[in-house]
This record gives C-alpha cells, structure tokens and sequence, in this order.
C-alpha cells in the first residue's frame, strides 16, 4: 500500500510549474494551498452528493426500482461515508494527506467511470454508491483540512473557510451541471464524464502544487521565513494523540454538539423543497427556498472562517448553532417570508459545522494527530448527516407533517450550542503554545 500511495502521489518538482518560491513580504505560497484544497473539493463530494437529485428518476427507470430502493442508495453512501472517516484519519497519519488525496481522487474517478460496465441489477448500484463513500472521506474535507491547518495559525479560521468555498460552489453548481449531462447524454454518460474530468482537473493540480507543511519550503504558519528546521518541527508535532484526546471530556462534548447539528440542520435541508410545497408553494418557489439555503451554505462558510480568527470559537459555534435553532423554528411556524427566513438561517448553520470541526480540533487537540481526532468527530457529524434526514422522512410518513421532527430538532441544536459554551480555553493557542 505505502509503494502505491507512493508511485501516485509522484509529482514534479514545484519550481517547474511557474510558481515562485520566494516568499519575503510577498504573496504567501499559503493561499495558493487554499486554492488548490477548493478545487480538489469541488471535485469531490459535489460531484456524487449533492447531484445525486438529477440521478434520482434515471436510476429508478434504470433498475425498475421506486425512490426508498433508489434512495437508500444514497444513505449507503452517507453511511459508509461516515464510518471510513476514522480510517481516512490514519491513513493520513501514516501516509500523510498529499498521498491519501491523490491516491482517494484517482480511485474516486475510475469508479464514476466503471458504470459503463453496470448491469441492471439493484445491487450493482448499492455496491457502486458504497464505494464511493468508502473514498470520498480521502478527498473530502478531512485531509484537505489537514493540510490548511499546518500552513495557517493565526489567519487559519478564515483559511479553513475559503477553502471549504470549494464544496459550497460545488453545491450550487453541480446540480444544474449534472442535471444538463443527464438530460442530453444519459445518467452514465454523465458520470463518465464528470469521472473523466475528476481524472482530468483535481489530480494535476494538486500533484503540482499541494504540499503538506510550510516547512517543506522553508516556512513557518502564515508565511514567517523559518529560522531553524527543529522549530518547524517541534511547532507541527504539538499536541494530543487520538487515544489522549478521546478521553478528555472535551472531544466527547464536541462529537455530541455536532452530532445533534449536523442532524437536525441537514435533516431539514434535505427536505426542504417537499416542506415548503407541501404549505402551498409552487415547485419554483420552493426550489428557490433550497438555493437560499445553498446560498446561506457558502455565506456561513466565508462568514465563520473570518470570525474564528478574531473571536472565541466556541462562541462563534454557539451563535451559528442558535441561528440554526431559529432558522428551525421559523420553519416550524411556516408562512411564506417566514420559511425562507428559516431556510436561510439553517443553511448557516450548515455552513458553519465543519470549518468549526477542523478550527475546534487544532485548537483543542492540536496538530500531532489532527487527522485521526478530526477524522472521528467528523464521523459522528457525517453520520449524523445520514440519519437527519430518515428521521425527516420518517416523521412525515407516520404524521403526514414535518413538524413532529421539526420540535426535536430545535431542541438538539439549542443543546448543542449550549455544550460549545462548556469547552473552556484552548489548549493551543495561536503560536502552538500548549496552555495549561
């Protein structure tokens, strides 16, 4: 395995792709590792996730198989998704992120191109969207986080935020984008195409510019020259192991908090177009209700990474989380204007959850393990977001009405945000100081 992540992630050297390695007082190489971590996440859970609506009706007249057998396609992914996460993590430990990136995306789209070999039987499609969960945590926010972690301290918030950019404009932009290639190509052709530029786009670029630490190029965090190469090193090896850090109270307070977000906010997202028009809402207004709150995704991602860097986070969580809360309740009341507000404020809250993961685990537990810790709290979030959504679905068919589900949620965001303000001071500050 270590040849083969190896023999991947060989990439030239990064003075032949143009790219100046003079950084006194100039651009911060940084921000191009931002860049660069967008564009790979673009090019990853977008592509499978957040399209999987424009495949939902092919694949029902593909396989003969009605929307739960279809869509439970779907929740295989979530799932499978989550629980890869904490293997992801020790991979990256092992391995590191650069190599789990390249090795997770080549894998990533060989499979969207392995269904021109499908057959129509059901289970072709669940082993197919299992797969794909299985990778998508080794492209996905985890190692990429990872990485922008260790280029940035002090402006590492707003880093975090910009980089996640890339799956918020892979929310907006992919579902009209596989939509169009469903329409004028068929649902395979789609998938061989966006695998194709999967291979084409993400891969090269993050070959030629990704590296893990600043230290690689004689950096420190936020573009300080750095002075000796111990000091480097002894700055990026601070903190918890994984098994140190999932026996602090402060781990479990976090995987609680952002179990009960990701579920009550992801849940509500998901069935946002079938609530609203279910209170009379033409189909186009209804969708234009889930593109404010695809909208608010992208706002709460920028929005949050600019704060963490100039306020408690824990705080920033709270705050995000008690608009979540609002944005359920106004949903819960369900007039027009009112709903759309609610949409709004829940997609914040959504756009707060993982640059707040990856801000509070730096900031916790530190960077010696930051991919195995981030990678389990992550998990409880990812599987969280799987199961919102049933219970939506779930309370809808047993009372004919969201709002059962829509009063528990409330309850759980408002819980999460109160446990964010149990987590007491950083253990690691900006500087990689540990406090005691």
């Amino acid at each position: 395995m270590a040849e083969t992540f190896s023999q991947i992630s060989s990439a030239r050297p990064l003075e032949a792709s143009g790219v100046s390695l003079r950084h006194g007082g100039g651009f911060f190489y940084g921000w191009w590792i931002v860049l660069v971590s967008a564009v790979g996440l673009f090019w990853g859970v977008p592509v499978t996730v957040f399209s999987f609506p424009a495949f939902l009706k092919p694949l029902m007249q593909e396989f003969h198989a009605g929307r739960a057998a279809v869509s439970l396609a779907f929740t295989l992914q979530l799932i499978v998704g989550a629980l890869s996460n904490p293997l992801a993590g020790w991979l990256i430990g092992r391995y590191g992120a650069r190599k789990v990136v390249l090795s997770a995306t080549a894998i990533f789209g060989a499979l969207l191109l392995s269904v021109i070999a499908f057959s129509g039987a059901l289970w072709h499609m669940y082993v197919f969207y299992a797969a794909l969960g299985f990778v998508i945590p080794g492209l996905g926010p985890l190692p990429y986080g990872y990485i922008v972690s260790h280029w940035f301290d002090r402006r590492r918030g707003l880093a975090l935020g910009l980089m996640m950019v890339g799956i918020g404009s892979g929310a907006m932009i992919m579902p009209s984008l596989a939509q169009q290639l469903v329409a004028k190509l068929g649902w395979r052709a789609a998938y061989v195409i966006l695998g194709g530029a999967v291979l084409l786009i993400p891969i090269p670029v993050v070959a030629a510019f990704i590296r893990e630490k600043p230290q690689d190029l004689g950096l420190l965090p936020d573009g300080a020259q750095r002075d000796s190469s111990r000091a480097g090193q002894e700055a990026a090896a601070q903190g918890l192991t994984a098994h140190e850090a999932w026996h602090t109270g402060t781990f479990w307070v976090m995987a609680c908090a952002f179990f009960l977000v990701s579920a009550s906010v992801q849940g509500c997202l998901v069935h946002t177009i079938a609530m609203l028009s279910d209170r009379g809402m033409s189909a186009q207004r209804a969708a234009l209700g889930s593109s404010l709150a695809g909208g608010s995704v992208l706002i709460g991602r920028v929005l949050t990474g600019y704060l963490l860097d100039r306020l408690f986070a824990p705080r920033v969580a709270a705050a995000f989380f008690g608009a979540a809360a609002l944005g359920i309740g106004l949903l819960w009341l369900g007039t027009t204007p009112v709903a759309f507000a609610g949409a709004f404020f829940v997609g914040l809250g959504l756009g707060a959850e993982v640059d707040i993961i990856a801000y509070l685990t730096s900031r916790y537990f530190g960077l010696r393990a930051f991919g195995e810790i981030y990678s389990w709290v992550f998990a409880a979030f990812a599987l969280a977001g799987a199961l919102g959504p049933l219970i939506m679905g779930a309370s809808f068919d047993r009372t004919g009405s969201y709002r059962a589900a829509l009063v528990p949620f409330l309850a759980a965001t408002l819980v999460a945000a109160v446990l964010m303000t149990r987590l007491g001071a950083y253990r690691y500050r900006v500087g990689h100081s540990a406090t005691s």
